[in-house]
């Protein structure tokens, strides 16, 4: 089985991170990949998202006119997430299509748009693994609920986002 890699944040913000590597067995995902035929190699686990964002880092201040990552940063942040908006869609409009190689294309696009987002924003990887490793085992609707009751500005703007 492939190794897997757990990183803790230290503080709440913290970019240093723990890690931790043992060996785990993803029966419930390796039954679902194969049950949707699909033979990816392990390499293919989060750990390409990490190597992305060392090398959309390594771009920050490299000339514009040579690395894409490097144009897109240097236009502000609001470009960024602009561009990042617009990839999303695409892949929306895409799984409507029912396009499923066209989702997987555009998915890309979009993770890596979002990582230059992060870039863009300060945001290390650790930091979004650890949120996501709070989440871990927590109802979505039970989470979602607790996001709402302890955001001001959502009670003070009265936002009607979907629940």
């Amino acid at each position: 089985m492939a190794k897997f890699t757990k990183r803790k944040a230290d503080g709440k913000n913290g970019v240093k991170a723990k890690v931790i590597k043992s060996s785990v067995k993803y029966k419930a995902v390796d039954k679902l990949k194969r049950a949707m035929k699909i033979d990816v190699p392990h390499e293919t686990d989060a750990i390409v998202l990490d190597r992305l964002w060392s090398v959309v880092m390594s771009r920050r201040n490299t000339d514009p006119t040579i690395s894409h990552s490097a144009r897109l940063l240097s236009r502000g942040s609001a470009k960024v997430a602009q561009k990042f908006g617009e990839e999303a869609v695409e892949c929306v409009i895409e799984a409507v299509r029912g396009d499923r190689d066209a989702v997987i294309a555009e998915s890309a696009d979009v993770l890596y748009h979002l990582i230059v987002v992060w870039v863009s924003t300060g945001v290390a990887p650790e930091e979004v693994w650890a949120e996501l490793m709070r989440r871990e085992g927590v109802s979505g609707i039970a989470e979602k609920a607790s996001r709402a009751q302890s955001s001001m500005v959502a009670r003070i703007l009265k936002t009607t986002k979907i629940p």
